[in-house]
């Protein structure tokens, strides 16, 4: 008698548009369609979008729809898409007999297996992350997210406290199996609970901002990989949800930290005393000169980065990189102030085109992102230092650091009456709101040279 191998085929998954289905503020919802012998089956995202982003012809979201908001939608429709396609190919690589419902459970199950993971284990995930793709600066503020939480969560919960110190790592896993909470206990209470007992230690506001900012990173990130619901998320989305934690509530403006081009030119006057105060007057004018490229990235710019030879100067043209903190690309022709420092370095730093341009790290000594982390550490504080001391010498009335060269870069920038969104893009900044905090003293110097006007 004759038979027929059965083969189980696969079921067709895609994320759609379904206007069937209309919310209280006049958007669609994205669902999940599976979709399995002739049988279909919906599964929401949690994600919706208004008619008017959306491309009936083309079935896709409008490119007017404001970014980064539009790349952002399109990553977690993706990442939808993908989890429930792969549950499909898995039942169908198993070959047996399955319908719509059962791939919707087989990523449920790889759902609820994530979710074992809990909020503190899941920063130190975070963290790990970034020093492996050597982001140490990224990796100590989620660390330090995470040992911040830790302290909070002792104390609410009557439990020991957490280890401190080097070298505890196996106190931290024993701990946090202990003690470790779920993401649905970060709640709304949860947040403002914390704000309080921070607030109650004295912290800034620009820290407080960080600290929930970085929370707010942890949360959407767990959301995206299926650790937490969205419906439990605290923060607020809209104006609407006031009863949710606002991060922009907190006060991150800041003193005056720019100086004028006059004060500039009198650092550039002054005669170093030492090499350290050569190395730090070098540092804070080239990252002037060079768009306000902060510490971290200047120190570790290699020869490769530079490129070109202006015409008759022997000193390199441009100077491509990319910003450690944000991952922006930046590729930029050296204005001849910053050729002429990186030209004086070569006779001294340059041995291949992996040495270092500056002479604060060494390839042969600095290997690891924690051995980096620690030297870069070290050497900006010594920077700050003489810089201070630079700036009095100078008769500067602002203190002077690594991050004034920056402020300076955008504040001149903006007198010369450059629009903010070139300046955002210079800095390499997500937003020009993130711009908009470097030139917030341009902004009261303007109103006050306005006052002036009445008199």
């Amino acid at each position: 008698m004759a038979t027929t191998e059965h083969k189980e085929g696969k079921a067709t998954v895609k994320v759609v548009y379904y206007k069937q289905k209309t919310l209280a503020d006049g958007s669609h919802p994205f669902m999940v369609r599976i979709t399995k012998d002739r049988k279909l089956k919906y599964l929401s995202t949690g994600l919706s979008l208004h008619p008017k982003y959306w491309n009936p012809d083309k079935k896709e979201v409008r490119r007017s729809y404001p970014e980064p908001g539009r790349e952002k939608l399109l990553q977690k429709l993706a990442a939808w898409e993908a989890k429930y396609n792969g549950a499909a190919v898995e039942l169908a690589e198993a070959d047996e007999q399955h319908d719509a419902p059962a791939v919707a459970a087989k990523a449920i199950e790889g759902r609820k297996a994530a979710r074992r993971v809990k909020l503190l284990a899941y920063c130190d995930e975070l963290s790990a992350g970034y020093l492996k793709t050597g982001q140490a600066g990224n990796a100590t503020v989620y660390r330090d997210l995470r040992n911040q939480l830790a302290k909070f969560v002792a104390a609410i919960n009557n439990a020991p406290a957490p280890p401190t110190g080097r070298g505890k790592a196996e106190a931290w896993v024993a701990w946090l199996s202990s003690h470790d909470i779920p993401f649905e206990r970060v709640n709304v209470a949860f947040c403002h609970e914390w704000e309080q007992t921070l607030r109650a230690t004295g912290i800034r506001e620009i820290t407080l901002s960080l600290r929930f900012r970085t929370l707010r990173a942890v949360l959407n990130q767990a959301i995206a990989a299926g650790l937490m619901k969205a419906t439990a998320y605290p923060f607020a989305r809209t104006v609407a949800e006031k009863h949710k934690l606002q991060v922009g509530k907190f006060d991150v403006s800041t003193a005056k930290r720019a100086i004028s081009r006059e004060e500039l030119r009198k650092l550039e006057a002054l005669p170093p005393a030492n090499e350290r105060q050569h190395l730090a007057k070098n540092v804070f004018l080239f990252s002037y000169y060079v768009g306000g490229i902060n510490f971290v990235d200047l120190a570790q710019l290699r020869w490769r980065n530079l490129s070109g030879e202006a015409v008759g100067t022997g000193h390199p043209e441009r100077l491509s990189y990319e910003r450690q903190k944000t991952g922006s690309k930046f590729s930029l022709r050296l204005l001849a102030p910053a050729a002429a420092i990186a030209a004086a370095y070569r006779p001294f730093t340059y041995a291949s085109p992996t040495s270092y341009v500056f002479p604060v790290l060494d390839v042969a000594r600095h290997l690891t992102p924690h051995q980096i982390k620690n030297r870069l550490h070290k050497v900006l504080g010594q920077v700050n230092k003489d810089l201070k001391e630079l700036g009095q010498q100078a008769g500067i009335a602002t203190p002077l650091t690594t991050y004034v060269a920056r402020h300076t870069f955008a504040t001149t920038l903006k007198q010369a009456g450059t629009q903010t969104a070139v300046i955002s893009q210079a800095m390499g900044h997500k937003s020009e709101a993130v711009t908009a905090v470097y030139l917030d003293s341009f902004a009261s110097n303007m109103v006050d040279a306005a006052f002036e006007g009445l008199l």
